[in-house]
């Protein structure tokens, strides 16, 4: 690999304390200290729903977090952390002090093996998240917290209020099911456009911002942990003026799966085809992900699997999913089929595409 296929993420900025803010609604205190105050986010999470975020202006460093007290509460980061008994210090009127890791490992819960099915309009109605994207949860129980999968929607489209950020994850991609979005990464070139059935793999750190996207966009989101920061990067600007292609980010690389120049190709015996994609080399066999679609066939039979996630998705069409029961699944539609079981899709329609991921 050469050099400048290996670099590595650029230096992290040197840590900050912080001041620990009780905050029981995260909205209205980002409307007054980022709104009214001037103060700019330089973490948020989770994504969907936000409870937590680190403001910095005017000389501080904020931690907007649920929590009571009204003594503050101070955050020092520190690369080598003091033995255990003495990472808090209580100090004069009431305030607090704790070390805490400079940069914290990710923390990626057990997984625990469910069988889920969430149909569209089923459940907690979709939660608004940043930058005008609204969040429908795919995973509720989120296998115990190892993973996630969003079906996202921006409804307006336009320019959107996006800051250049990075994720603190195990593994994360976005598949466009409908619209366009228009997106710049790290060392990838010019800004690069994903349209319906276009997909891109963003690896661990690598820096990105959303620009534009049409109205009406969709895309399902996958990570992993399904809990991880969101990260500001206010001293990178996007595009940087290089193409490094095959740079490694975290043990992964960065692909733009583009469906319009991707081929397809016959799947098993049964009727079916599929679009192969280089996500297994790109995340170095982490992950797999195929467009399957009937090519004459109306039954598509899938073996047990070994892998931590299979995750289905309707992009268009219906079926009947045979797994621990019938149940009949339309556009929009999701599932996750525990390791070791085997299920069927019968009385696919013509039009069915199902996206299918399979990750760990």
């Amino acid at each position: 690999m050469s050099d400048a296929a290996s670099q590595t993420a650029p230096p992290a900025p040197p840590p900050q304390a912080e001041v620990f803010v009780p905050c029981p609604d995260l909205n209205a205190a980002l409307a007054f200290f980022v709104g009214e105050l001037g103060f700019r986010i330089e973490m948020i999470f989770p994504a969907e729903a936000p409870t937590t975020a680190s403001l910095s202006g005017h000389g501080l460093r904020l931690r907007l977090a649920p929590g009571e007290g009204a003594a503050p509460r101070l955050r020092l980061p520190c690369t080598v952390l003091p033995p255990e008994p003495n990472r808090r210090r209580d100090g004069p009127a009431g305030v607090v002090v704790d070390w805490v890791p400079a940069d914290p490992p990710m923390e990626i819960p057990p997984l625990q093996p469910t069988f889920v099915i969430n149909r569209s309009g089923d459940g907690p109605p979709p939660a608004p998240g940043r930058a005008g994207m609204i969040y429908r949860d795919l995973i509720p129980g989120r296998l115990g917290g190892r993973y996630i999968a969003s079906h996202i929607a921006i409804p307006g489209g336009g320019l959107l209020a996006d800051w250049v950020h990075f994720h603190k994850i195990r593994f994360q991609m976005i598949f466009c099911r409908r619209g366009w979005v228009r997106v710049a990464y790290e060392d990838q070139g010019d800004p690069i456009v994903m349209r319906p059935g276009d997909f891109v793999v963003q690896p661990p750190r690598i820096r990105h911002r959303v620009l534009e996207a049409s109205a009406g966009l969709e895309v399902v989101e996958i990570g992993c942990p399904a809990l991880h920061e969101t990260i500001a990067d206010h001293a990178m600007t996007l595009p940087t003026g290089r193409n490094l292609p095959d740079r490694d980010y975290g043990g992964q690389g960065f692909i733009h799966h583009v469906a319009a120049t991707a081929p397809w190709t016959p799947e098993g015996e049964g009727g079916f085809e599929r679009q192969d994609t280089a996500m297994t080399a790109t995340t170095r066999g982490l992950a797999d992900l195929k467009v399957l679609r009937p090519a004459g066939g109306q039954r598509l039979a899938v073996p047990g699997h070994n892998r931590e996630l299979l995750f289905g998705f309707l992009l268009e069409g219906s079926a009947t999913l045979d797994c621990q029961g019938r149940r009949a699944l339309g556009p929009a539609d999701a599932f996750v089929i525990p390791p070791g079981e085997a299920f069927v899709l019968e009385d696919c329609a013509p039009d069915l595409a199902l996206l299918e991921v399979r990750v760990g």
